[in-house]
């Protein structure tokens, strides 16, 4: 393939790519960040300990967890054309990416809550501080630099699994590398892909641990 052509396919393809992972890093955290909170509280020494609950939360975000991407992506596509009218496509890989993202989500954001001092909680209590003052004063504020951190690693997932959308007719650079360089060996061609890939993952990475470190007062 000659540069003329190579350079619009792979810019068409970097932003299909940053607009699946962007999109689908949003909607993960919608459902994600409720459902880390209700693990949080509702844990045994949480806020709300509530243990029947959480029991049944962790066997849920486990299960959706142990699923491979590739074959969540397959197993919902019925699924996915429900809800944008088609099953190929950079809209279409947007749902199994949500759906596969969003418990990963909630355990990161989970665990950078539980790495609050519990001294912290302790004293907003001894203060006559309710649950949800705490929750969103308290603890969200002190674990913000874990949670950018998080959400850095997060979005890198996110990007990663989108490429293996291109199996699929995902789009992106995935597709790129899936149809140019395997299907047709163009070597060169996925060669780029994957530089561009990894350079991508190295900006997100390198701007969430800058940021992070910025905010982190402690």
């Amino acid at each position: 393939m000659d540069i003329s052509t190579l350079i619009p396919l792979l810019w068409q393809g970097t932003l299909e790519t940053l607009a699946m992972t962007i999109f689908s890093a949003i909607f993960a955290y919608v459902l994600g960040l409720p459902l880390a909170l209700l693990l949080y509280t509702t844990a045994e020494g949480g806020l709300t300990p509530k243990p029947t609950l959480n029991r049944v939360l962790n066997i849920v975000t486990n299960i959706l967890r142990s699923i491979p991407f590739l074959i969540l992506l397959i197993w919902i596509m019925p699924f996915t054309r429900f809800i944008v009218g088609t099953s190929i496509g950079t809209p279409a890989a947007i749902v199994p990416l949500v759906i596969s993202a969003a418990p990963f989500v909630a355990r990161m954001i989970e665990s950078s809550l539980l790495e609050v001092d519990g001294g912290l909680i302790e004293a907003a209590y001894s203060m006559g501080a309710d649950t949800k003052n705490i929750l969103l004063k308290v603890v969200l504020p002190e674990a913000l630099p874990s949670l950018l951190v998080g959400a850095a690693i997060t979005v890198t997932t996110i990007l990663g699994y989108s490429t293996m959308a291109g199996f699929v007719g995902g789009g992106g650079l995935g597709a790129i590398a899936n149809n140019y360089g395997l299907f047709r060996y163009e070597y060169v061609t996925m060669f780029v892909t994957v530089v561009l890939i990894i350079i991508l993952v190295q900006i997100i990475q390198a701007a969430g641990t800058k940021l992070a470190r910025k905010i982190d007062k402690r």
